[in-house]
């Protein structure tokens, strides 16, 4: 059960998701509002409640594809955005997606799963991205108090599964987190070798 579909689910019924900040988040919102070209395909992965996705698509991004594997959050999208893509709202197994994309964004699922699973989830990521394609987002650089989820880590730590699939453009400290995570949030702007 742990880390399932229904362990989720349950999650997201029950309110308890501490971790969603209720919109988008500035460091993400300050990238995309860089971006320019609206056919880009993008990927967000182990979305949750995807205020991401939301955002882009209100601003014009319309080959946005939420992939969970639990369907209560994606519930959660099409309720609040009614006019979202029902064919962009994916039930799937990350591991199991497939696809290819200009553009992943990263916004706690790599906190959520396994630990054991990062090194999958990197070379995962690589698979899904077409030539030059870019893996965007951000990563908890710190440890937890309580055990996971969420699972924190470190730089080192990270780079040794990104590194034999990705250079880097931006691997370090976010400078415009929210307060609650000021110093504990690393930006990586990653791009497929």
């Amino acid at each position: 059960m742990f880390l399932s579909a229904e362990y989720w689910n349950t999650r997201y019924k029950e309110n308890e998701f501490g971790w969603d900040t209720g919109s988008i988040t500035e460091p993400l919102k300050t990238y995309f509002d860089q971006l320019e070209n609206k056919n880009l395909s993008i990927l967000i992965p182990g979305a949750g409640n995807s205020y991401e996705a939301e955002y882009l698509f209100n601003k014009g991004f319309k080959n946005v594809i939420v992939v969970d594997f639990a369907q209560e959050p994606l519930t959660n999208i099409k309720n609040r955005v009614p006019d979202f893509p029902e064919n962009n709202l994916v039930k799937d197994d990350f591991f199991n997606y497939k696809g290819q994309y200009d553009l992943i964004v990263e916004q706690t699922f790599f906190c959520a799963i396994d630990p054991k699973l990062r090194a999958q989830y990197a070379k995962h990521m690589h698979s899904l991205l077409k030539p030059g394609g870019k893996l965007v987002g951000l990563l908890f650089d710190t440890v937890f108090e309580k055990d996971g989820p969420p699972f924190g880590g470190n730089k080192e730590e990270f780079r040794t599964y990104f590194d034999p699939y990705f250079t880097y453009k931006t691997f370090e400290p976010c400078y415009n987190s929210i307060a609650p995570r000021a110093g504990r949030e690393l930006f990586i702007h990653l791009i497929k070798k």
